[in-house]
């Protein structure tokens, strides 16, 4: 009895066990690997864990308890302008990025990735899913630091505009055509399975050849929602049909994060693995459902349209609990190069911080700031007469927002006191909305030489075509 009583007491003691690489109190391990995952068109009220009363996410609920969580991050309203500033660490209009269609999706060919960064530190880098930040050659995330690349094209499989941004023709969820190093592949199984396998694959790859970083970016809950059947059914008579689809693919992403879990301990690599989970940008088909109490969603610069889940979970190395604090997509470029030991080129100049202290201490000092947001799209050489339309601007306290296209309508919210953004306090508080408007300005002039996109011309055949018909040939 005794023996097994000493047996059980060590297990327990190995169970929860800093990682052996663990330095000393208030530190990090160094160089872990990193796999994110970013889904699309998932609000923040879209989770079990946040209160949504119908969407099942046992798997994302367990994540959300074992990880240090982000309570108030938020990213772009739209999906490409959430990826290029994710990337880079600088807001999306500093690399182009005002849209996500006519050529105006694409990354600047002068920005740095944190995808580059990594792998000139050694990291071995995949892409898994949606990249939606240029499909002409030049811009392929091939040539942006992914070493290992397994991508559709244009902002959603099957999606084709005028131009270059567009998928492989007559592209479905199911047994989707994907790019794979160059080549195109036809795969077999729904969308979101065949990316987790394939960044699976990948990883247990790697699991003994160094550090890795691994992107798995997935095009679902994205319109139009097609699921598994066996999903959908799980909601239908909850919901409507189109919200049951929309829930259906969520659970079928839970699913897949189960499984990335569950293979990171087999493998031995949860301990010295940051699991990062965010979406990129607010609510879509659920918020008629739920949407956390919150104001607006895609495409609007409420809060609705840009607070998303971000959990980190790093099992050994960060405690979890909430972090209040003000925080954005842009400073995960940061806090990557950090961790990863790894030095950004001196001309990289980003407009995010490290996580870092927060992740050591989610209590450490956190410096007010401002957070801009603009939701563009305007259309093609109107960038000027736009720059107040559908923006704001957020410190930790007061958010002022313009909700509106063509007019100027300025509202000033005290979001701690009001985080559904109900009351409007600009004429209570008129030197905060000076003193937020002062910013705005001047921030819109610093980034309009850099939105070298709003004049471009795409090709007259969209390349992801042009590449499928030449492997495969084109239909008379």
């Amino acid at each position: 009895m005794f023996g097994r009583s000493l047996l059980l007491f060590l297990a327990l003691i190995a169970l929860f066990a800093p990682s052996p690489r663990a330095l000393a109190e208030g530190t990090l391990p160094s160089r872990p690997n990193v796999v994110l995952v970013l889904t699309d068109d998932q609000g923040y009220g879209d989770l079990g864990c946040h209160g949504n009363p119908v969407v099942k996410t046992p798997h994302l609920d367990r994540l959300h308890a074992e990880s240090v969580r982000f309570t108030d991050f938020h990213v772009s309203p739209t999906c490409a302008p959430t990826r290029a500033a994710l990337l880079t660490g600088r807001h999306e209009f500093r690399s182009g990025v005002t849209h996500t269609i006519l050529e105006r999706e694409r990354l600047s060919l002068k920005a740095t990735t944190y995808a580059e960064v990594l792998k000139s530190a050694g990291y071995a880098t995949g892409l898994f899913g949606k990249w939606h930040l240029g499909d002409e050659p030049a811009y392929q995330p091939g040539r942006r630091g992914f070493d290992e690349v397994f991508i559709h094209g244009a902002g959603g499989i099957g999606q084709t505009y005028a131009g270059s941004c567009g998928d492989a023709p007559d592209n479905s969820y199911f047994n989707p055509a994907v790019l794979h190093n160059g080549v195109f592949e036809k795969t077999e199984g729904y969308c979101t399975d065949v990316f987790f396998d394939r960044a699976l694959k990948w990883i247990e790859s790697r699991k003994d050849k160094g550090p890795f970083y691994a992107h798995v970016a997935t095009n679902a809950p994205h319109a139009p929602l097609h699921c598994p059947e066996k999903y959908q059914k799980k909601y239908e008579g909850q919901v409507d049909r189109p919200v049951a689809a929309f829930f259906g693919m969520i659970s079928n992403i839970d699913d897949n994060v189960g499984r990335l879990l569950a293979k990171l301990k087999e493998w031995n690599l949860e301990r010295d693995t940051l699991v990062i989970f965010m979406t990129d940008n607010g609510g879509t088909a659920g918020v008629k459902v739920y949407n956390a109490g919150m104001r607006g969603q895609k495409v609007t610069p409420y809060l609705g349209g840009t607070r998303v889940p971000a959990f980190f979970r790093w099992p050994g190395a960060l405690t979890p609990g909430d972090v209040g604090a003000l925080t954005a997509h842009v400073d995960v470029f940061p806090t990557l190069v950090e961790l990863a030991g790894a030095k950004a080129p001196a001309d990289v100049k980003g407009d995010g911080r490290s996580l870092v202290p927060l992740l050591k201490n989610r209590d450490a000092a956190w410096d007010d700031r401002v957070l801009f947001t603009h939701v563009g799209r305007w259309d093609r050489g109107k960038a000027a007469a736009a720059k107040y339309a559908l923006c704001s601007v957020r410190n930790t306290r007061f958010h002022l927002v313009n909700g509106t296209r063509g007019e100027l309508k300025w509202e000033l919210f005290d979001v701690k006191k009001d985080p559904g953004e109900k009351k409007n306090v600009a004429a209570d508080h008129l030197e905060v909305v000076k003193g937020l408007l002062a910013a705005y300005d001047e921030w819109w002039e610093s980034v309009l030489p850099d939105l070298i996109n709003e004049d471009a011309v795409g090709p007259k055949v969209n390349p992801f075509k042009e590449l499928y018909w030449k492997q495969f040939g084109k239909p008379r």
